[in-house]
């Protein structure tokens, strides 16, 4: 059984601060070849398209595609704060290794 994604409370409630649903927008995670580790994460505002897994939560949507679903089974989508900046991020345990910004990462 494969297991959707998950997306945190901290990740929603950004996506409320910028006013993405407003917008008529979601956030949009893919997956694509490329990276220094083999494989590179895709994020960014977009809107939903009709095969896309929609997961929901305050008001706003994180979307997924078809294809990169299984590379994401089971991750965690998160939103962090730190000194070097504010950024979304991915807690994948399909991931072998990633490298050291987390943009990218081998299975």
């Amino acid at each position: 059984m494969n297991l959707p994604p998950k997306v945190t409370d901290r990740a929603f409630a950004r996506l409320a601060e910028i006013g993405a649903s407003d917008q008529g927008q979601a956030l949009r995670v893919a997956v694509e070849g490329g990276g220094c580790s083999g494989f590179q994460y895709e994020i960014a505002l977009d809107s939903p398209a009709e095969d896309d897994l929609v997961l929901e939560g305050r008001g706003q949507k994180v979307v997924v595609d078809s294809v990169s679903l299984p590379f994401l089974e089971n991750a965690v989508i998160d939103f962090t704060e730190e000194l070097i900046g504010a950024r979304f991020v991915i807690e994948n345990p399909n991931a072998t290794s990633s490298c050291g910004c987390g943009t990218s990462f081998s299975m």
